[in-house]
């Protein structure tokens, strides 16, 4: 896949660009490299997306918060000439796309987030309720600073994703996609995971609860990675937003339905 390196200032963002139409913005997972996803590649959608600070040929950028995103892709909008366009994401890249739409008001015309977090600073939200051990055990570090989160990091622990059954099954599929932007996300160590880490587990830099455009959040019932409590927090702050939880998915499998939820994007 081409891609373009664009200067921001005294750092470089590597950006993807695919197809032709309604444009949409895609923020990746963790950790994964900025392409857009080909399972989701249809006629009349151009596929704009980047490798966030650290990953593939992006400058890395220490403590950067979530919130950053929006700068970054306002920015490549502007070198590409595109005033309005939606936002989409999944799993660490759904926060992402959240505060790129609370940052970007007129701008972004609708969200789509896939299995995400909510913000560490969720009233009333027990974070880490019903998460996985290891994804727990991961993020704890995260929040006990960069130097105990880089410590877990070194130390070797196998991060373990339980995934289900239907979490397998979609892997085996068109989703197996995620397995090539993934495998090759951390070539020099787990530098830029630590920084998103450490973003999901600070405070964003926005509120939600400004989101003015169109939002739809889509989760499994089964994810034991991002828990769907995120996901009804959400529900409940942002105005207007659909929530869509999905019976028997786990974090990987609910991303079988994220063609509806283009449907749903595109139609707004």
């Amino acid at each position: 896949m081409e891609s373009v390196d664009i200067a921001y200032g005294d750092r470089v963002l590597r950006v993807y660009d695919v197809g032709t139409g309604v444009p949409v913005f895609w923020c990746h997972g963790t950790p994964n490299l900025g392409k857009p996803p080909r399972p989701l590649f249809r006629p009349g959608v151009r596929w704009i997306s980047y490798d966030r600070p650290g990953y593939g040929g992006s400058t890395p950028v220490g403590d950067r918060p979530v919130g950053t995103a929006a700068a970054d892709i306002s920015h490549i909008a502007a070198e590409f000439g595109i005033e309005r366009f939606a936002v989409a994401g999944h799993s660490g890249g759904a926060p992402h796309a959240l505060a790129c739409a609370a940052l970007l008001p007129g701008r972004v015309t609708a969200v789509l987030a896939v299995a995400p977090l909510a913000p560490f600073t969720a009233e009333g939200l027990d974070w880490f309720g019903g998460m996985i051990s290891s994804a727990e055990g991961s993020l704890r570090a995260a929040a006990a600073g960069r130097e105990e989160k880089e410590r877990y990091e070194a130390s070797g622990v196998e991060y373990e994703h339980e995934f289900s059954e239907a979490d397998l099954a979609t892997l085996r599929g068109p989703w197996s996609w995620l397995g090539e932007v993934a495998g090759s996300a951390l070539p020099d160590g787990p530098g830029p995971l630590v920084d998103d880490d450490l973003a999901y587990v600070t405070p964003w830099g926005c509120d939600p609860a400004a989101i003015t455009a169109p939002t739809l959040l889509l989760h499994g019932d089964r994810d034991g990675i991002n828990p769907p409590s995120h996901s009804r927090w959400l529900a409940s702050r942002i105005p207007g937003a659909e929530l869509r939880i999905t019976p028997g998915d786990g974090h990987i499998s609910v991303l079988d339905h994220a063609s509806d939820g283009l449907d749903w994007l595109l139609a707004r």
